[in-house]
């Protein structure tokens, strides 16, 4: 795929690893399956997509890598360990990389979203819903375009002196 991508646009500026599942479950009863199941496609798929693109962005001698988080890769989450584990890798990993890469002119960073508003949320009961959004200063759940904002500005050059950031978009939430 990145080579493809290489192909046809010439450059590789921008990775955005935005793969994610959740296979929840309290840890006592979680299973090796479930846990390997999120690892894999939360934090190894970054992994892989990061070691293909770097050498790319490292002949361009420049390029951004944002790994999509979570508030709970930050403060964790009961019944999410395996999620929160592998949002917690992404961000450590978005920092590691950005020490590595910063001299190539690579830089690397992690969004943390909290509640956003998303098909995945409008689906849980609304008491739930409510109760998020109680706990949220805002006293209301993100957008989409609010996710989207922090990416492009992490994207683009007005970031340019920004690498091994968590920027949270949670509206002030403190789990």
């Amino acid at each position: 795929m990145v080579k493809a991508v290489k192909e046809e646009f010439g450059a590789i500026d921008i990775l955005v690893n935005n793969a994610g599942i959740t296979k929840d479950g309290l840890m006592l009863r979680m299973t090796e399956q479930q846990w390997d199941a999120v690892i894999a496609v939360n934090l190894k798929s970054a992994f892989n997509f990061i070691h293909a693109c770097v050498p790319v962005m490292m002949r361009q001698r420049g390029g951004s890598i944002i790994n999509m988080a979570s508030v709970v890769g930050v403060h964790g989450n009961a019944g999410q360990a395996n999620y929160a584990a592998s949002k917690a890798g992404l961000i450590a990993l978005a920092k590691s990389i950005g020490q590595e890469m910063g001299p190539k002119g690579i830089r690397a960073n992690a969004i943390a979203p909290g509640f956003i508003e998303t098909a995945m949320t409008a689906a849980l009961p609304e008491e739930v819903r409510n109760e998020w959004k109680q706990k949220i200063p805002l006293r209301r759940g993100g957008q989409v375009e609010d996710i989207a904002n922090v990416a492009t500005f992490l994207a683009s050059d007005m970031s340019s002196y920004v690498s091994g950031q968590v920027i949270q978009v949670d509206g002030g939430m403190n789990m």
